[in-house]
């Protein structure tokens, strides 16, 4: 079986993160993630893993190096794993997905899931400080951000969908159909 590279773009909090790792348990999946490459800046330079400072960076960076850093980078990763899936986290940007598109058998995945349901999961896992303290207007404006703004336009392009409006089990189906489909092809 040729190595099958997934992309995942999705809205904040739509179930990307439950996707891969799901992927990664069942299937041996390897992945990487856009911002993995951010927080390890940050980590380093010792400033808070924040949205907004993820933001910042991400911006000075591709303002200053191009915009296509992280998506060459990102490339180059999701082409040197060695595992028959690899998953791309965190595609936001219609230049990613012209770098990933060179990469043969790259599928793009949108993932997506009514606001109010993805806005008390962002709460709940609070995976950036202050994310379980945001109002559900402050959700709203964090997907206005420069970082996220692409977002719906990428998706837009995306050959395959899911939607997380459901139980974690109702997305698993949809992603064995998904990896079924896509071996059979």
């Amino acid at each position: 079986m040729a190595k099958i590279i997934l992309g995942l773009v999705g809205t904040l909090a739509s179930g990307k993160d439950a996707s891969k790792k799901y992927l990664e348990k069942k299937y041996g999946a390897q992945s990487c993630r856009f911002s993995s490459i951010l927080r390890d800046i940050l980590n380093r330079v010792d400033l808070e893993i924040k949205r907004e400072n993820l933001q910042k960076l991400s911006t000075v960076l591709r303002q200053t190096f191009g915009e296509d850093l992280l998506a060459k980078a990102i490339t180059k990763d999701a082409s040197t794993l060695n595992s028959d899936i690899v998953i791309v986290d965190g595609v936001r940007r219609m230049t990613d997905i012209v770098h990933l598109n060179t990469l043969s058998n790259f599928f793009l995945i949108k993932i997506d899931a009514d606001p109010k349901i993805r806005y008390e999961r962002m709460k709940i896992r609070n995976e950036n400080v202050g994310d379980d303290k945001k109002t559900y207007e402050d959700f709203l404006h964090d997907q206005e951000v420069e970082a996220d703004r692409e977002i719906p336009l990428v998706m837009q392009t995306a050959k395959y969908s899911l939607n997380n409006d459901g139980t974690f089990n109702e997305l698993y189906a949809q992603l064995d159909k998904l990896i079924n489909d896509l071996k059979n092809k």
